[in-house]
Parts: structure tokens; C-alpha cells; sequence
């Protein structure tokens, strides 16, 4: 399944209340490409196992420029080690693959997304202002945006941080792309992605602002990102975007049948128990709180279908092999699943 930053959801709406045509004729297109890429990369988020290494640990990043086309990956711009192009969002990505990979080596000893020294590529200029960032299996892919609602994609680091954490579930086993396992997937990406920007920082869970996609939005767009994992529900509310509809907690659980089963939507729930954990635990967000969801799922035990009570549970049982089970760690875990309505097992 092709994961995108940019949720259908939040595209339908622009298609349908902007009051320029040429932005909606322009989303329109996004939502168009999207559903077709979608279609032709079902079969990627579940890999059983990654390759053995091959290779010392080292970054191995190629930048590609699509030119404004469809046809991946296009020309290739820079490769590893190379200078600058001069070209903004290719050098930026650039440095965001880097930051990406020095993240997941140093603080939990992975080489690369998959673990074995996987290539990081990517294609900046797809399309023309496409509103969309996606990994699509073995690629990054980033637009330019409208530049009336989307400003930029390549700018934030969490949403490059983001989609490549796609790329990790799938080669730990993934998680399906469908319900309460979706929204999972969704929200690893979402606490991984976070935990990039974090480190590249150097701040503490207090520091943090726990917002995904700040700086995507264009001038005078009503929202300060595209989702807060503090406080769900409140990343924007503007006339052509709506209204941020993640909840906070089971009680407001979204049934639908739109978004994979409301994949972006519900994320919001395990987003903010990972919150909740991180600061109760305090300290570096990815040193203790971040290992126990690493741990969890990269151990190679979580089902592929698995909904939230059963993750919950086995974060817990991660918190306490790793800290103790009646450890401060355990007994945040515990808290924080509680509080946003899902039992611990």
C-alpha cells in the first residue's frame, strides 16, 4: 500500500469547498494519482523479513528530479557523497534521508530502513503541484504543492522522517493498511517521524511540539499542522481544509468506511498514548519510550492485524522486559493506554 503524508480526507475537501477551480481541479489531480498509485503498490507493506547486510553501516542516498512528470524516478541530481545542487528541495531531502538514517542507527543500531543498508532514494518536482509526499515501497516521492493550501512538502524533516518509518514497518513484518492495524501503522509513523525531528533538535518530550507537517501549510491557511499527537483534533480548522477530525481517546473512535477504515483518523488515539508515555517517562523521547515501541515492533511478534488493545499490551509486556514490570516505564505505558480508553492485557 502507498502511504502519503497528505490524507484522502483532507483532499476531498479542498476539491470540494475551495473556492478557486484551479486548486480544486489541481487536488483533484493529486487525489486522481494517488488512487492509481495506491492501486499498483498493494502488494509492498508486507515484507516477513529483511536481507541479511551486506555492507558497513553508512547513509546511501541518490535524489532523483522528476522534472514535473509521473515516470519515476527521473534524472538523478545527486548521489551520496555528492555537492550541493543549488536546487532547494533536492539538497534538502538530501540532508533529510541523512538525518533519517543517522536517527535509526544511532539510537537503536539499524542500518537503514530495512535494516541491512537499504539505498535511500528519492524523487523531488513529481507532478505538477502535487499536494502529496509518499513512500511507495522503495521510494520517497515529494510534490511542490499549490502553494494556496500545501507550501511545501520537503521542508518539514518529520514528514520525510515520517514515510520512511513506512518503509520500516513494512520490513519488520508490516502491519495491514486496513482499520485499527492501519491506524497503527499510520501512528508509528507519525511517533517515529516526531522522534526524527526530536533528535535532529536534541530536545526533550517537554520540548517537543508534537506536531506533524509544521511549515506545510501556505500563508494564511487556519492550522498549525496536519495533525498534533498532544491534542488530536486540534492541528487545524480552516474553511477549505475543515476540520482536524482525529479523537483523543476511544470514546470518540471514528467508524468509517473512507481512509482504509479511517487509517489517519484514528491514529490520533495511539498517537497521544505514545505522547502520554513519552512525557510521564520524560527525558529523550527516543531513548526509553521510543525503544519500547521500537522494540515492540520490530520484535517480529505483532500480528499484521493487530488493533490497539493488542499493541497496547505488548508495549506494556516491552516495557517491562526492558525496565521492569514495576518500573516507572511499565507503569506509564500502562497509564497512557489507559487514559486514551484502551485496556492493557
Amino acid at each position: 500500500m502507498r502511504c502519503a503524508i497528505v490524507p484522502p480526507h483532507v483532499l476531498r475537501h479542498v476539491a470540494e469547498q475551495h473556492s478557486d477551480e484551479q486548486v480544486r481541479e489541481l487536488v483533484q489531480r493529486t487525489l486522481s494519482l494517488d488512487h492509481t498509485q495506491r492501486g499498483t503498490r498493494a502488494a509492498a507493506q508486507l515484507i516477513a523479513e529483511a536481507p541479511k547486510a551486506t555492507a558497513p553501516a553508512a547513509a546511501n542516498r541518490t535524489i532523483h528530479d522528476a522534472g514535473h512528470k509521473e515516470t519515476l524516478p527521473g534524472p538523478t541530481v545527486r548521489s551520496e557523497g555528492g555537492a550541493a545542487t543549488g536546487d532547494q528541495a533536492a539538497d534538502q531531502i538530501y540532508d533529510w534521508l541523512g538525518v533519517t538514517y543517522d536517527f535509526y542507527n544511532a539510537a537503536y543500531g539499524r542500518n537503514s530502513i530495512d535494516g541491512a543498508g537499504l539505498p535511500l532514494v528519492a524523487s523531488v518536482h513529481y507532478s505538477v503541484d502535487y499536494d502529496n509526499a509518499f513512500w511507495d515501497g522503495s521510494q520517497m516521492v515529494y510534490g511542490d504543492g499549490d502553494q494556496q493550501i500545501f507550501a511545501t512538502f520537503t521542508a518539514p524533516l518529520d514528514v520525510t522522517g515520517h514515510e520512511l518509518t513506512h518503509g520500516v514497518t513494512q520490513y519488520s513484518g508490516g502491519l495491514e493498511y486496513q482499520g485499527q492495524s492501519g491506524a497503527l501503522n499510520e501512528s508509528l509513523s507519525d511517533v517515529f517521524g516526531s522522534l526524527v525531528k526530536q533528535y535532529h533538535l536534541g530536545q526533550t518530550a517537554d520540548q517537543a511540539d508534537w506536531l506533524i507537517g509544521q511549515g506545510m501549510f501556505a500563508a494564511g491557511v487556519h492550522g498549525t499542522a496536519l495533525r498534533s499527537m498532544k491534542a488530536p483534533g486540534t492541528a487545524y480548522d480552516d474553511p477549505n481544509l475543515g476540520k482536524d477530525p482525529q479523537p483523543a481517546d476511544m470514546q470518540h473512535y471514528v467508524d468509517t468506511d473512507s481512509d482504509n477504515g479511517g487509517v489517519h483518523i484514528n491514529s490520533g488515539i495511539p498517537n497521544r498514548a505514545f505522547y502520554l508515555t513519552a512525557t510521564a517517562i520524560g527525558g529523550h523521547a527516543w531513548e526509553k519510550a521510543g525503544r519500547i515501541w521500537y522494540d515492540t515492533i520490530t520484535g517480529k511478534k505483532v500480528p499484521t492485524t493487530a488493533d490497539f488493545a493488542k499493541f497496547a499490551s505488548m508495549t506494556y509486556a516491552t516495557a517491562g522486559k526492558l525496565f521492569g514490570v514495576k518500573s516507572t516505564e511499565s507503569d506509564a505505558v500502562r497509564e497512557a493506554w489507559s487514559t486514551v480508553g484502551v485496556k492493557v492485557t
